[in-house]
């Protein structure tokens, strides 16, 4: 399976690149997520509950981050399994300053199998595509109220 997305924000590239790499902001903005616990060097370890159709499945698993380039790109690899199967792949991240904002492109391939793998390619790539949008809407809210200058506590 494959996803490519591209998300809008009113930020730095800094201060996005930053945003995507701290567990804790990662953690609270993904969907699903029940835990991402540091592992050290740039490893984490992951526990998520997704649901694709009626398959629903708590999976764990490791998130590493590497080739940081810090604040253009990186690339994010995913190992997980779990009670409705296994998933494995890669993304890449790269942040581009535009005029006024930036832009968030994800390029990413994922291999899943078991269960999950059988409700087909069209229902995973949605699922994807939910998923990333939320998290990169949840992202771009908290982002954005904590560069705004007339919020307390900015």
């Amino acid at each position: 399976m494959e996803f490519q997305g591209r998300y809008e924000v009113d930020a730095t590239p800094e201060s996005i690149f930053d945003a995507l790499t701290r567990p804790e902001t990662v953690a609270s903005c993904l969907p699903g997520c029940d835990s991402l616990e540091p592992l050290g060097d740039n490893r984490y370890q992951a526990t998520m509950t997704i649901g694709v159709a009626a398959i629903k499945g708590r999976f764990k698993g490791t998130v590493e981050l590497r080739d940081l380039d810090r604040p253009s790109s990186y690339v994010m690899q995913v190992s997980g399994r779990g009670n409705a199967g296994f998933a494995t792949g890669e993304a890449r991240v790269t942040i581009e300053k535009q005029d006024t904002a930036s832009s968030i492109s994800v390029q990413a391939k994922a291999q899943v199998g078991g269960a999950v793998a059988r409700v087909g390619q069209r229902l995973l790539a949605g699922t994807a595509k939910m998923i990333a949008d939320k998290f990169f809407a949840c992202l771009r809210k908290r982002i954005e109220a904590a560069s705004d200058p007339a919020l307390p506590g900015s």
